[in-house]
């Protein structure tokens, strides 16, 4: 859009403040009502209230120049630009200051009387074994919420008390997902072996990788340690190899694309800068472990029929 511009403190103020409910829907966005924030219909995972925007599937989130600078592929003065008017020199809406950002407490959604719509869908779609979920479900772990039946994948603290929770959609074709809010970051989805001797942590982008990769390597799988990061923040990591000593060896398991495997090497340099040298990479044939799971589930179907 433009070379290199200097902007005053006011106008990178002025941009930051832009209200991005009125920006986005000037640019031919849809957003989706999501509790007190709207949602990128283009990125489930994106909320946005005034002037902040919250990326929950890779737990970060900043002002109004950082997600135009995302969302729009574009320099900062170029986003900036943007935000200001550009050539158009129509002025956005700006985020009241005066309105109170208010954290909303952690609460867990209300559980369903039962979880067939969970497990119809993470077993018949995402081919995830019954046997493994089940005792994610005894633990508490898994539930079905009663609202909108999707799954809720919980991350309990040190004492057994939810602490996060992160909720995917149940409905064919949907990639509705998100991360119930006042979750606290530290404490995703993740199962803790009861194996008191030192054991590896297995480290995923997802819940249903973290399923799918035990579906696909269950003998003895609860002697490990699984966490799901719910993104590509290096947080539930620290927090469990600093809770728990047992844990001498972390398996690094993201998705095998750009971003997953930058990341595994982001958080293999941040254990190694803390002196955690016991690390190793585990990478997906696909492009993460739930599609090598329904592949080898489509490869055994069909030699079942051919035979």
């Amino acid at each position: 859009m433009s070379s290199y511009q200097h902007f005053t403190d006011e106008q990178k103020e002025r941009a930051n403040s832009v209200d991005l409910v009125d920006f986005l829907q000037r640019q031919g966005e849809k957003l989706l009502p999501s509790g007190r924030e709207k949602r990128l219909a283009s990125d489930h995972s994106i909320t946005v209230r005034g002037n902040r925007w919250y990326d929950h599937a890779a737990e970060q989130g900043s002002y109004a120049i950082d997600l135009v600078k995302r969302l729009y592929n574009l320099s900062f003065p170029d986003a900036v630009t943007l935000l200001l008017g550009g050539e158009q020199g129509q002025p956005y809406h700006q985020h009241s200051k005066s309105e109170p950002e208010q954290r909303k407490p952690f609460v867990l959604p209300l559980a369903h009387t039962d979880m067939r719509r969970v497990f119809a869908y993470l077993i018949k779609q995402r081919c995830i074994s019954r046997e493994v979920l089940s005792e994610f479900a005894r633990e508490k772990l898994v539930f079905e919420d009663s609202e909108h039946h999707n799954a809720v994948f919980v991350g309990m603290d040190e004492n057994g008390v939810a602490r996060h929770a992160h909720k995917k959609s149940t409905a064919t074709g949907s990639s509705f997902r998100i991360n119930v809010e006042g979750s606290d970051p530290a404490y995703s989805f993740h199962y803790l072996s009861k194996n008191p001797s030192p054991h590896q942590l297995f480290v995923f982008e997802a819940p249903i990788d973290l399923l799918s990769y035990i579906s696909l390597y269950p003998n003895n799988w609860q002697n490990s340690s699984y966490v799901a990061l719910n993104g590509v923040s290096e947080k539930p990591v620290l927090k469990l190899l600093g809770l728990y000593p047992q844990l001498d060896h972390v398996v690094l398991c993201l998705d095998n694309d750009e971003a997953g495997l930058n990341a595994a090497s982001r958080i293999h340099n941040t254990l190694r800068q803390r002196g955690f040298e016991n690390v190793e990479y585990n990478i997906s044939a696909h492009k993460d472990w739930n599609e090598d799971l329904m592949s080898t589930q489509e490869h055994t179907a069909l030699a079942m029929q051919m035979a």
